[in-house]
C-alpha cells in the first residue's frame, strides 16, 4: 500500500487531526528509509483507532434523530401539562370564589351587618332574575291569548313597530 495512499486517506478526516499528525510523523519516517515494523504497527493501530472513532462518530449520528423525535415528543407533553395546569389554576379560582360566597352566607363568626359588594351583587342577580321570571310568565299568557283569540301578527307587529318612529 503506497504511504501517499494513506496520507491522502487520513488527510480527509478533519476531526481527527492528532491521528493526522501522528500519521504523517510514521509517513515522513517510512519516506526516509527508516521503514520498520514497529511503524507498521503503528499505522494500523492509528488505524484501528480512527476506524472506531468513525464508528462511534456514525453510531452518534445515528442516535440524533431519535433524540430529537423524543425531545418534540417530550415539549409537545410539557405543553398540554401547561394546558391542564392552566385549567386547574382556574378551577381552584372557582371553587375558591364559590367558597367565599357560601362562607359569607353561612359563617357566623363574619358580620352580616357590613357592606359586602359581593353580597349585593348577588341579591341585585336574584332580583334580575325573579323579573325576568316575571317577563317571561306575562309573555307566555300574551301568546296564549294571541293565539286563541285568532289576532293578525302582522298588523300587530306593524303597529308596535310603528309606534317606535312616530
Amino acid at each position: 500500500m503506497s504511504f501517499d495512499y494513506l496520507k491522502n486517506k487520513f488527510k480527509k478526516k478533519n476531526s481527527q487531526k492528532h491521528i493526522e499528525g501522528s500519521i504523517d510523523d510514521v509517513i515522513f519516517d517510512a519516506q526516509e528509509g527508516e521503514a520498520s515494523q514497529a511503524n507498521e504497527e503503528k499505522i494500523e493501530e492509528l488505524e484501528e483507532k480512527l476506524n472506531n472513532t468513525m464508528a462511534q462518530l456514525s453510531e452518534v449520528e445515528n442516535e440524533i434523530p431519535r433524540i430529537k423525535m423524543g425531545i418534540d415528543t417530550l415539549k409537545s407533553q410539557i405543553q398540554e401539562i401547561r394546558g391542564d395546569i392552566d385549567s386547574l389554576d382556574k378551577t381552584i379560582k372557582d371553587v375558591m370564589m364559590l367558597y367565599e360566597v357560601v362562607s359569607e352566607e353561612i359563617n357566623p363568626f363574619k358580620d352580616t351587618r357590613g357592606n359586602n359588594p359581593i353580597l349585593s351583587e348577588i341579591q341585585e342577580l336574584k332580583e334580575a332574575i325573579e323579573e325576568l321570571k316575571t317577563e317571561i310568565a306575562q309573555i307566555k299568557a300574551d301568546l296564549k291569548l294571541i293565539s286563541t283569540r285568532g289576532v293578525d301578527l302582522d298588523s300587530l307587529i306593524y303597529d308596535v313597530l310603528s309606534e317606535g318612529y312616530e
